[in-house]
């Protein structure tokens, strides 16, 4: 018979719906951050993040990516890697702007744009997934790159979203900050540091997938908890999810 399982709030959309076939479930996907620029360069941007509700099938096997941060180096840095599951795709952060007389100083496009160093563009962010990258200035060098929930802003990084999906408050998704040449924390999505003057900026922090349920564990794959009656499975590396 199939059932529906009322938890609040909670139960809007598919999340806490199950039947015979199908099965309702809560995600958070995020991808790589950016890295962030050299020598005074702009903060990465974070890697685009999605949360929502779905409905799976049951009987079947999703393949999972989980996107890595993007490097950072001397003028070479990269975009983080786009995460990937059931049709849904984060899109990786893009880099800091960095030294014209090395490449590009404008912070480049991605899930949050990457800030600017000195005076051109931040890069833009991907509406739904995270926001731009703040223009560079002479004032203080690089832009901060932006976050899931704001705009970068001077040179600071915007914010990322705080979520308990996994049982504890998480903070995923945060711009990078200018000149702070700090990585990103793996497995959150959030922007590599532009490095301080001299310096190499920091890498962008890896990705994550978060699944949750209502109910005992029906699916395997990633990391299985079982946390105030939900099933939860996280996944910080690629691999599949089995319903």
């Amino acid at each position: 018979m199939p059932r529906i399982a009322t938890i609040g709030a909670a139960a809007s959309g598919a999340f806490g719906f199950e039947t015979n076939s199908l099965i309702g479930i809560e995600y958070l996907i995020a991808a790589g951050g950016g890295g962030g620029g050299s020598d005074g360069g702009g903060g990465g941007g974070a890697g685009g993040l999605l949360t929502s509700t779905l409905v799976l099938a049951s009987n079947s096997t999703y393949t999972i990516v989980i996107g890595a941060g993007g490097a950072a180096g001397n003028a070479v840095s990269t975009n983080g890697t786009n995460s990937t599951f059931a049709g849904l795709t984060a899109i990786g952060g893009g880099y800091g702007g960095y030294d014209a007389a090395h490449g590009n100083p404008n912070g480049n496009s991605g899930g949050s744009g990457g800030g600017a160093r000195n005076s051109p563009s931040g890069g833009a962010g991907t509406v739904g997934q995270g926001n731009a990258g703040a223009d560079g200035s002479a004032g203080y060098g690089g832009g901060g790159g932006g976050g899931k929930s704001s705009a970068g802003s001077g040179n600071s990084g915007g914010a990322g979203l705080a979520s308990s999906i996994t049982g504890s408050s998480v903070t995923y998704s945060v711009g990078g900050f200018a000149n702070s040449s700090s990585a990103g924390a793996a497995n959150t999505g959030n922007g590599g540091g532009g490095g301080a003057g001299g310096f190499f900026g920091g890498n962008g922090g890896s990705g994550i997938l978060v699944v949750k349920y209502l109910g005992p564990q029906r699916m395997t794959g990633g990391t299985y908890s079982l946390s105030g009656g939900f099933s939860i499975h996280v996944f910080t590396t690629s691999g599949s999810l089995v319903t």
